[in-house]
C-alpha cells in the first residue's frame, strides 16, 4: 500500500474514511460527555449524517466490489450522505452567522418535538433551527463545531467521488502475478 492517499485502493480508501468518521463522531460524544456540550438539534442531524457516511464506508470497505458499477454505487450513497450532512452544516453555519437580533427564538427540544408533532412538522421545526444552534460554544483555528463538520463533509464527499467514480490502474484491477483481485 502507497503512502500516497491518492493512489489508495477502494478497500484502503474507504476504510480510513471509516475509521476517520468513527474519530469524529466519538470525539462528538466525548465533547457531549465529558466536556459538558449539549448538542443543538442541528447538531444531532449532523451526527446522524456521520452515522450514515461511516457506515456506508465501513460497507463499501466490506463490500470492496471489483466492478466499476459496485463502486460508483457505494461511492455515489457516501457522497450523498456527506452532501446532506453539507447542507445541515451549511445551515447551521448561516445560523451562527446571524446578528443577534435576528437569531430565532429558543425553540422545544427533540424530544418534545417528536411527542408533540407530527414528522414531517417536527423535522421541519428542527431543521429551522432555533436561537441555541446560534450559540458557538466550540471553536478551533477559527472554525466552530459546525464549520470542522462541513470542512469534513466535504473530503468525504469528494472523496466518495473521487475512489468511486476513478477508473485506472488503482481501481481494483487483477495482480498478474497470482491472477487474484487485489
Amino acid at each position: 500500500m502507497s503512502f500516497n492517499p491518492l493512489r489508495w485502493e477502494f478497500r484502503a480508501a474507504f476504510t480510513a474514511a471509516f475509521c476517520v468518521s468513527a474519530l469524529l463522531l466519538a470525539y462528538a460524544y466525548y465533547t457531549q460527555f465529558y466536556g459538558g456540550l449539549e448538542p443543538c438539534p442541528l447538531c444531532i442531524f449532523q451526527r446522524v449524517a456521520f452515522i450514515a457516511v461511516c457506515l456506508l464506508c465501513l460497507a463499501a470497505a466490506l463490500h470492496a466490489p471489483a466492478g466499476c458499477g459496485g463502486r460508483a454505487g457505494w461511492g455515489l450513497a457516501v457522497f450523498l450522505a456527506a452532501m446532506t450532512g453539507t447542507g445541515i452544516s451549511i445551515r447551521h453555519i448561516w445560523l451562527q452567522s446571524l446578528p443577534a437580533d435576528q437569531v430565532p427564538a429558543c425553540g422545544p427540544g427533540l424530544d418534545y418535538l417528536r411527542d408533540a408533532f407530527p414528522l414531517t412538522e417536527w423535522l421541519r421545526l428542527a431543521f429551522t433551527g432555533s436561537g441555541e444552534c446560534a450559540k458557538i460554544d466550540w471553536s478551533f483555528l477559527g472554525l466552530s463545531m459546525p464549520g470542522w463538520t462541513l470542512v469534513w463533509f466535504l473530503m468525504f464527499a469528494v472523496g466518495a467521488l473521487f475512489f468511486g467514480l476513478r477508473r485506472g490502474p488503482h481501481a481494483a484491477r487483477l495482480d498478474p502475478r497470482s491472477d487474484s483481485l487485489r
